[in-house]
């Protein structure tokens, strides 16, 4: 059983370094949930921040798995098509197979979370272990994370848990982003507005 990641990066508020600490590892700090994981901001991470988190989940640094790390900080709610493509701008030569083996890893050790919603393939995350939830838009797929309730977690609190410990719930909430709700608008005010000319289609073409 591997341990959980104790790496992690530090909050977008801490101050960076100065030039003269280049060859340091950065200053980290951690925040730690009512999960047994550790949560991770959500800036993108140096390598050596990424380096630093998978040593702090027992896992070898390579660079296959810095990369892919490093892509999905990069591109939230990422397809694995997504990533492979954003990991061969500086690894070209990488496998799919390597990022598929990649990803597994990471998410068995609890660096990546790994979701699917409803009539989409596989989705990864660097947000891990504090409960949040998910808004997808039913017309163009977009997906946003939607914190649980702050200091209280209802959603564990089954009607009828059947005996179980449960310490993770998942909401998928289904709806349409603003993106495509103001494209909808526009397509309705301009159909309501196109002019009509009844003249014309009445008129049946002499050539006819």
């Amino acid at each position: 059983m591997e341990k959980p990641p104790t790496g992690n990066l530090p909050h977008a508020g801490d101050a960076s370094p100065p030039s003269d600490t280049h060859h340091r590892r950065p200053k980290t700090s951690v925040i730690l949930t009512g999960s047994r994981k550790w949560v991770q901001t959500r800036r993108v991470p140096t390598t050596l921040e990424a380096e630093d988190l998978l040593r702090g989940a027992a896992l070898r640094v390579t660079r296959p798995r810095v990369a892919v790390l490093t892509a999905v900080y990069e591109h939230p709610h990422a397809d694995t098509d997504t990533i492979i493509g954003a990991v061969r701008t500086s690894l070209s030569e990488v496998s799919h197979q390597a990022v598929y083996d990649v990803l597994r890893a990471l998410t068995a050790a609890g660096l990546v979370r790994r979701i699917e919603p409803s009539g989409s393939v596989a989705r990864y995350e660097s947000r891990v272990a504090d409960n949040h939830h998910h808004v997808v838009c039913r017309s163009c797929g977009a997906i946003a994370d939607v914190d649980c309730a702050v200091g209280d977690t209802p959603c564990l609190t089954a009607s009828h848990d059947h005996g179980y410990s449960i310490d993770e719930a998942e909401v998928t909430y289904w709806g349409v982003c603003p993106a495509c709700a103001n494209a909808d608008a526009n397509e309705d005010a301009t159909d309501d507005t196109a002019p009509s000319h009844p003249r014309a289609m009445s008129q049946k073409d002499p050539r006819a």
